[in-house]
């Protein structure tokens, strides 16, 4: 059962709807410097930001597998978003194979495996509960742009150019990837639940990917952006990506959030993600 309409939590929801834009962007900037400054302060090893973002995504693929063994269902869920979270991920193995080879390594590889295995079920053992019409964004609107971007603005390192590009396509790649599963939930006009977690997993750890950038730079006053060797334009263009994917998840981590604490499951979505 969900909560008193009286209670605390739906009364400052109330109370945020009734402030101009100007009063609700100054709170949603305090809210967000709030938590930066709690995880700057709490937080000694920064690089633990990316293992805690990749293990949350993980996380989210946990739910997703989840529902489609207990419910037998996969409505709700992008095929689109899917298979663009398997092409980044496949391509940031073979970088990381030979740029890398470390934890991270290893969480890119469990979520590949466990996204190939969401794609079967979408594809063939639950494919009568896929909605294809809603799923309507076509995938080659991202993936040639970010290609396209990969080509042009990618880092300088010892590494072979053909590996840096894909790296880079990686990056570009994985901050959109969300949009054709945000673009169905508003075709749908309805989010089920587990579709829901795994959003907001997703939203969770492209936040802490964000914090990471964003703290660094501060510590380093600017100069982080610019590490000699990387390219000048390579670490800026990481972070707009970081910022780009946290924006666009914003909203529906908003609307999650809200249901959650009111105790109500998020069935709708009271405005376009």
């Amino acid at each position: 059962m969900g909560r008193k309409r009286g209670s605390p939590v739906n009364k400052l929801f109330a109370w945020v709807r009734r402030q101009s834009m100007k009063v609700k962007t100054f709170l949603a900037v305090t809210s967000v410097l709030c938590a930066l400054v709690a995880l700057r302060l709490l937080v000694e090893d920064y690089t633990h930001f990316f293992v805690a973002s990749e293990a949350i995504h993980v996380a989210g693929i946990v739910v997703l597998i989840y529902k489609l063994t207990t419910q037998k269902t996969c409505s709700g869920l992008s095929l689109k978003t899917q298979e663009l979270t398997a092409i980044f991920l496949a391509a940031r193995l073979c970088c990381s194979f030979v740029m890398e080879g470390d934890i991270h390594t290893v969480l890119d590889f469990a979520t590949l495996l466990s996204t190939l295995w969401v794609i079967y079920m979408i594809r063939f053992k639950l494919k009568s509960t896929y909605i294809s019409e809603l799923d309507n964004m076509a995938i080659y609107y991202l993936v040639v742009p970010a290609a396209v971007l990969a080509l042009l603005v990618h880092p300088y390192t010892q590494h072979s150019r053909i590996s840096r590009i894909l790296w880079a396509f990686c990056v570009y790649l994985e901050s959109v990837s969300v949009l054709p599963q945000l673009r169905m939930m508003q075709n749908a006009k309805m989010v089920e639940p587990f579709t829901g977690h795994y959003v907001f997993a997703l939203g969770v750890a492209r936040f802490l990917g964000c914090a990471h950038w964003i703290i660094q730079v501060y510590d380093t006053a600017g100069t982080y952006l610019f590490l000699v060797g990387s390219g000048y334009l390579w670490l800026p263009m990481v972070l707009i990506s970081e910022i780009v994917q946290t924006f666009i998840l914003a909203d529906f981590c908003y609307y999650y959030i809200k249901s959650a604490m009111s105790g109500q499951l998020l069935v709708s979505l009271p405005l376009p993600v």
